[in-house]
Order: structure tokens, then sequence, then C-alpha cells
């Protein structure tokens, strides 16, 4: 039974909807539930995940210290009533050599003694943690820290030696006190630095404990690694620092000259600086920016003095990848059981989560794998023991017949090597005997990857050696300048100078080319190798291998696609006492709770759901579905019409209408960004596109990701200038695209959402045509369509929904949503949109019906706005 729940602490006076989430939020909780919560963009879903869930966590420690305070009381009052007993019935116990009750009692008591001093030792070290925050919460963190400083002298000696799992973490007072945490997780950081935001603003900022988790890339404060550039290097560069740390140094001076200078340590992993950065984590609540200056501040790495903040943790905020993959997890000390898991922004979770644990080689990659690997065993053959010798064997053994299976030859260029085009499905097991591998163990192979850590030993053996002038494994007869890699440096060059010759825009010198190809050289692609045979050792039934082949064999590719995400997230759902799932628009949630819940063994009685309204009136939005455009011209943009000359006319005579009644801005979303260059084209060839650009100031959406702010804020300044202004133009339009930069995560400063079609996948995707398959065989079929035929639509439903769920910003703004389809008035159609848009939805068959009920509806709203 979920126990009272209480009044929240919401900075605010919360809406209905909020308060009725926080509460079935706080039950889902306290039962131990699965919840799916939907909340749409505008609504205070973060803020309500943060009051309702850390309300809970508040109450469950505060029971858990009252029970843990009574078990206390009872335990030594029994202890001592025991005690007393033992030792009066000891003395007719000891006659009896049939009766050791006196040992069997003792074991018990000792037992129990040991509990009890346990729980006092853990509550000890609760209450010196929890006084050592409270001072770095009233700015005496500067004396604090000169207290560490003071004996980081002291530890200078010992510094060498590892002391626990990230470099001479000392203080163990309460590294091993891992609390109730409530892991937070969403897609990017900009989504996890808006929700930190959220809870700085919350009522518990002060109290409660909060890490964020990032990557090396966003967290490490070393120059020298960042210049690196890439993710794997700085990586590789990490780890060799702190294995260079635990070295014992050489005591002869001399022997230190032989053997060269000193190799490089990170001057920001002493023991007592992160020691003091990871009190400062837990004192204040801080975004991924602020740690970073935080860390610069007290001269500690951000990346690990977080991750020693975990255990003593309330809120953990941290990337997908991050808690949905096991390895990642084990690797970041994240533990699940017993917790909480909100994920956030969901409604792609099932993607997510294939993508997570697909993997995909190029025939390039394959081949630069081979031949550095076996040149790093030629060096090292003398030096490495005969069973990792067979194991490297083993490895170039699969990567060969990896080669094969895609026509080509290792050894050789494999920009030279052509092969036939075309694309194969395979099961793992008939990819295994196509490949001539299936007698190889993979998952010994997966283990020693683990423990010899043979991707990283490559990658730093490549950085010593590619560009130095010398090769790795030195071959008689070489001149000193052509000392490279064999063979690999010669198709890079080659594979250089072709790209130079066809890139017309800036032509490269060879200094250039020479620090492009010691760029290649230098990195490895040896940890996707690694990812690859991972994924390899799922079951035969879960996942399928495309080869695909593209007519030179650097071009073609091998990927594993994972078609059961399921057998990956049942563990999680095992694991944590409750997973809350939650989006803006989790519709249609059917297929989602097949292929995922259900899949993973969790039953109806465990799955609750929660699904609210928005905060607007209802008369503040309007939904339209145009089956026919202003010249009566049938609106069905399906493979066939869509390129046709009169759908492109009539298109952009809807658009136009919509500019002269819409005051503000307007966004039209297309199904692919190839169909929107052609509209447009099109637009531009008829004469329609200038006309519209005198109703609107036209802008699209860029082709880089770091512009897309740059040009909503230009579409937000235009339309707050022509508010004013009242000249010409009215406004702004944007083309932007389904599941483009611009469709999730961003509130557009607009009065209508124009919907072009419908953004179905393509269904001649090999991948896509497998999970369907595999749908259709191991899912039950519903509502008269098969499960492969749902999920074409649901995807699609699914991009529809994230695309106009950001018309509506806050409770005072209204949109209109036009959706440009016939096949939008079908009620099955209808019925997978979020159920606020969906109750105001009306369907048009003619389009003078649906331009009378726009321009009564901006009318009104202008009505409204000047009164």
């Amino acid at each position: 039974m979920a126990k009272e729940i209480p009044e929240f602490p919401f900075p605010y006076q919360p809406y209905p909807i909020q308060e009725q989430f926080m509460r079935a939020l706080y039950g889902a909780l306290e039962d131990g539930k699965v919840g799916i919560f939907e909340s749409p963009t505008g609504t205070g879903k973060s803020l309500s995940l943060i009051c309702g869930a850390l309300s809970w966590l508040k109450d469950f420690e505060e029971r858990k210290r009252r029970e843990t305070a009574a078990l206390l009381q009872e335990g030594e009052a029994a202890l001592t009533v025991s005690t007393t007993a033992t030792t009066s019935s000891s003395g007719s116990s000891q006659n009896s050599s049939a009766d050791p009750d006196w040992i069997t009692d003792f074991v018990e008591k000792k037992s129990e003694r040991e509990l009890i001093s346990k729980i006092k030792e853990d509550e000890m070290k609760r209450k010196k943690r929890e006084e050592r925050l409270e001072m770095i919460r009233h700015n005496v963190q500067l004396k604090y820290a000169l207290k560490r400083k003071s004996s980081e002298e002291d530890e200078a000696d010992d510094d060498a030696k590892p002391k626990s799992k990230f470099s001479g973490a000392d203080d163990e007072d309460d590294d091993d006190l891992v609390e109730e945490h409530i892991y937070y997780c969403s897609r990017t950081h900009s989504q996890l630095a808006q929700f930190v935001h959220e809870v700085q603003k919350s009522a518990f900022c002060k109290d409660v404990r909060v890490v964020t988790l990032g990557s090396r890339l966003n967290l490490c404060i070393n120059e020298e690694v960042l210049r690196l550039g890439s993710i794997q290097r700085i990586n590789d560069r990490c780890m060799e620092m702190q294995k260079n740390k635990h070295e014992k140094p050489h005591k002869a001076e001399g022997a230190k000259r032989q053997r060269g200078p000193a190799k490089a340590v990170c001057p920001y992993m002493g023991a007592a600086a992160l020691q003091t950065l990871r009190d400062e984590v837990l004192g204040a609540v801080s975004d991924i920016e602020q740690l970073v200056t935080l860390g610069r501040k007290a001269k500690a790495c951000p990346y690990y003095g977080t991750r020693l903040a975990i255990p003593p943790s309330q809120l953990v905020v941290l990337p997908y990848q991050m808690v949905l993959h096991a390895a990642t997890r084990r690797a970041s000390g994240i533990q699940l059981k017993g917790q909480i898991l909100i994920i956030d922004e969901a409604h792609n979770l099932s993607d997510t989560l294939s993508c997570i644990h697909s993997a995909e080689l190029t025939g390039a990659q394959l081949c630069r794998s081979f031949s550095q690997l076996r040149q790093y065993s030629e060096r090292y053959k003398s030096r490495l023991k005969a069973k990792n010798l067979m194991y490297i064997k083993q490895i170039l053994f699969v990567l060969e017949g990896l080669v094969q299976v895609l026509g080509g030859k290792v050894g050789q260029n494999p920009q030279s090597q052509t092969n036939q085009p075309g694309t194969q499905l395979l099961t793992i097991n008939d990819f295994l005997f196509k490949a001539k591998i299936d007698n190889i163990n993979l998952f010994k192979l997966q283990r020693y990857f683990e423990k010899s850590m043979i991707s990283r030993k490559l990658c730093g053996f490549l950085e010593k050696y590619a560009g130095s002038g010398v090769t790795p494994h030195p071959q008689p007869g070489l001149n000193k300048e052509n000392r490279r890699t064999e063979g690999l440096g010669r198709y890079l060059q080659t594979l250089q100078r072709n790209q130079s010759t066809t890139a017309t825009s800036v032509p490269a010198n060879d200094q250039q080319g020479s620090a492009e190809v010691e760029r290649v050289l230098s990195s490895s692609p040896m940890m996707q190798v690694e990812g690859f045979f991972m994924a390899l050792t799922n079951s035969n039934k879960d996942g399928r291998v495309v080869v695909h082949t593209q007519g030179t064999l650097a071009e073609s590719t091998v990927k594993f696609l994972l078609l059961n995400p399921a057998v990956h997230f049942a563990q999680v759902l095992r694991e944590c006492r409750a997973v809350i799932i939650a989006g803006g628009t989790m519709q249609p949630v059917s297929d989602f709770k097949q292929e995922l819940l259900f899949s993973s063994g969790v039953g109806e009685e465990r799955i609750t759901e929660f699904s609210c309204g928005h905060v607007i009136p209802p008369a503040n939005i309007l939904p339209l579905v145009l089956s026919t455009g202003p010249s009566g011209q049938e609106l069905e943009f399906t493979f066939q019409n869509r390129d046709s000359p009169r759908m492109m006319d009539e298109t952009g005579r809807v658009i136009s209408n919509l500019c002269n009644v819409v005051p503000g801005g307007v966004v039209c979303f297309f199904p692919s960004y190839e169909y929107s260059r052609r509209m447009v084209a099109h637009w531009e060839s008829s004469g329609a596109l200038a006309r519209l650009a005198a109703k609107k100031k036209i802008f699209q959406e860029p082709k880089k990701a770091n512009q897309v702010e740059q040009v909503l804020g230009e579409f937000s300044r235009c339309i707050q200038r022509c508010a004013v202004d009242g000249g010409v133009l009215t406004g702004a339009l944007l083309f932007s695209v389904v599941g483009g930069k611009m469709s999730e995560g961003i509130n557009f400063s607009d009065e209508c959402v124009v919907m072009v079609g419908m953004p179905y996948p393509n269904i001649k995707s090999p991948e896509l045509q497998e999970k369907m398959a595999y749908l259709d065989k191991h899912l039950p079929h519903t509502g008269g369509k098969s499960p492969g035929q749902a999920l074409i639509e649901n995807l699609c439903m699914k991009a529809v929904n994230q695309s106009i769920g950001r018309a509506i910003r806050h409770r005072g703004d209204y949109a209109s949503i036009i959706l440009c389809d016939r096949r939008y008035s079908r009620p099955a159609t209808i019925s997978k949109l979020p159920e606020w848009i969906r109750t105001q939805t009306t369907a048009h068959a003619s389009f003078g019906t649906a331009f009378a009920a726009l321009r009564k509806f901006f009318v009104e709203k202008k009505k409204q706005q000047a009164g």
C-alpha cells in the first residue's frame, strides 16, 4: 500500500495537472512500478519530476532513519536480555555434552553485535559527511581546502600507489557508504543542463546532493589532452597518464637516464584535490560548465571527481549511454540495484537502445585494424606470452574473415579493391559461417579484449610511432624517410591524394596531406572492432548482420543490427526499484509496451501510465486536417504523388494562403531534407517562393547543428520586429524537416505549425524490413494489423508528434497546427495524436471551411490580445 502522499514544495502554485503528475510519480516510486509518464512541452514536466521524485526520496530516507533508530534500540535491548539469560544458564549447559546451546547463542549474538556495529558506523559516517557538506554550503570550504592542502605534501610520496579505483582517494570514511540514488538520464548534455538548472530553482537546491556525469571530452581540464581532439584519443591519453602515475619510479638515476625522459602524468589527479572537489560537487548543485570551473579552481579532474561523488550522492544526472549500456555502467561505477531510474525524452527509447548496442565497421577500418595489430604483434612477439599471441592471432583471423565477406583481401589498399554492389541480411550464425569464423570462441575474445585492454594499447602504440619517422617494426632495406607502417601508410596517402584532388574548394598542400595521414595513422579503429565482436555474442534470434558492398572495399560496410532491445533493457528493469519513462509525447505507447516492457518480462500489474493534458485552455489550439488545397487538388503526399508539379503547386498555394492570415511565424515541416530541397527548388522556378518572400521573411533549417540557435534567434527577432513595424512583411516562414535539428528539444516562437505529408520511414530499407519481420514473428497481432505494419505507422506518428508538440510553450500561448494530408483524417491516425491535440482536431474535406476556421481563430486571438 502506498503511503500518504504529502504536499510538494513547488516554487510557485502548481497547476492541477502538475499536482496530479507529482502524486502519480510519488505513488509509482513508492510501489516500485514501471511508470510511463506523458506531460506535454510547456507543462513544467522537469520541475514536476524533480519535486515529485525528491519529495519521495526525502520521505524514504526519513523513514529509513526512523527504522534504523528503532532497530538499534530493539537490538541493543535484545542483546542485553539475551546476554543475561545466557550467563545464568551457561553453568547447567556445560554438563551436557549434547547441548552446545551457549555456542549457538554466542555465534548468533556476535552476528547481531556486528550488524548493530555496522549500522552505528554507517550512521556516524553519514553524520560526518553531512557536517562536512554543511561547512561547504556555509562558505567555509576555503578553510577545509587549506586543511586538505596541509597534508598534501605528506601524501606526495605515496601518490604513485593506487589506493582506490580513482587514483588515490585516501579518505574512505564514506566512500563505501552508498545512498539511495535517483538516476536521471536524458539524450543530450544541453537537456541535462536544463534539468540541473531546474533543480537549482527548486526548493531542494540547498539540501540535495547532486552530481552531473559526462564524458572526458566534456569534463577534462588538461589542455594538452584536450588538444588531441577526438574522444577516443582523449580517453586513451587519460588512461595512459594514470598508468604512468601508478608505475614505480626507478631508483637509479642512471637507469632513469637510460630509459629516457619521465612519462607524462596528469597534474589534476592528486588525491587531496580530488577529495576536495568531490565535496565541492556535493555541496552545491552544478551543471557541466560549472563543474569544469570548480575543477580548474581546485586543480582537480572533474571527470574523476564526479565519479568519486556518486556513492554519497542522492541525484545523479547523466546521459543515456552511461546507464543503458552495461559495460559503460560498470566503468562509470553506476549500480542500479534497488535504485530509482528516470529516463526523460524517452519517446525513442527503443531506437536508442538499438543504436547503443548496434555496431558498424567499414572495409577501410577492418584493413587498418588488421595491419596495425599485425605490426604490434610482430614488434612485441618476443615479450608477449604465448596465450596472448594466440588471442591476437585469433583476432587477426576474424578480421581477415570479415574482410573476405566484403569481397576483399587484407594487406592491400582497400581503395583499389572493387566488389559487386549489393546488400545481404544474415543471422549471426549464418554470418559466422560465411566469414568462416564459426570455430572462434567470441566470448573468450571478448574477455581478452577486456582484460588485456589491447585496444587501448594499440592506440598508444600507434601514437608513439606514427609520424615519428620510424616504423613500429622496421624492415631491412627501408629508407628512414619511408619508415611508416607498411602498406597502411601507402594506401592512406593514396586516399589523401584522392581526397585532395576531388576537393575543389580549398586545395590541400603536401603539409596538410601529411598531417592528415599522420592523424589517421595515430588513431585505431580497434575500439569499434571490439564493439562489433561484442555485438556478435548476442543471441542468434536477437540480431541480424547487414553486409553492404558499395563498389570498393573501403566504402563497404558490415553492420550488426539489434532487433530485440528488450534483451538489454530487461537487466535495468530487474535491478531498479522503480523505472520512470517520461516524455512530452509518448503516444502511441502500445508498441512501446509490447516491444520493451512485456518482452523484458514486466507484467501488466507492474506498469502504470499517466498522461495529462496541456495547461493552455482548449480554445488556444486549433489543429486542422486539410484534405484538399485551394484549387480542389486532393492532398495525399504518397511516394507516387508527392513529386508531381500539381501537388507541389498546390502545396505552395496552401502555404501562401496560410501566410495571409497567420500574423507572426509559420514553421513548415517536410518529410525529408531531399523533399524539402525539391519543393523549394520547384517554388523558386515557378515564382511561388518569391510570392511567399513578399509576405514572410524565409528561413531554412541549417545544415550544421551549431547554426541552429543563430537561425532560431533571427527567426524570432524577425517576428517581433514585424509585429512592431507593421510593414509589408507580417512575420517569418521557416522550412524545417521532421526528425531534423529543429524537430526536437526546441520551442518555436510561432503561431502556426504546418506538417506537409506523413513522414513514413523508408520501407525499402533492409534494416527496417528485417525489424518488421522480427516483430511479426515474435509479437502478437493486435487491431487487425501486423506488428510490422504498426511499427511503420507508429514511427511516422511519433515523428509528427515530436514536431507539432513544440508549438505551445506556456499557458498564455496559442497556435494552429495544420496537417496537410487527407490520410491524417483516418480515425486510427488521429487516435495516435497526443490527447490534448486529438480532442481539438477537426478534419475538413474542403479548403474553404478550414481556411474560414483558421481566419476566425486568429481574429479572435488578436481581439483578446488587444483587449
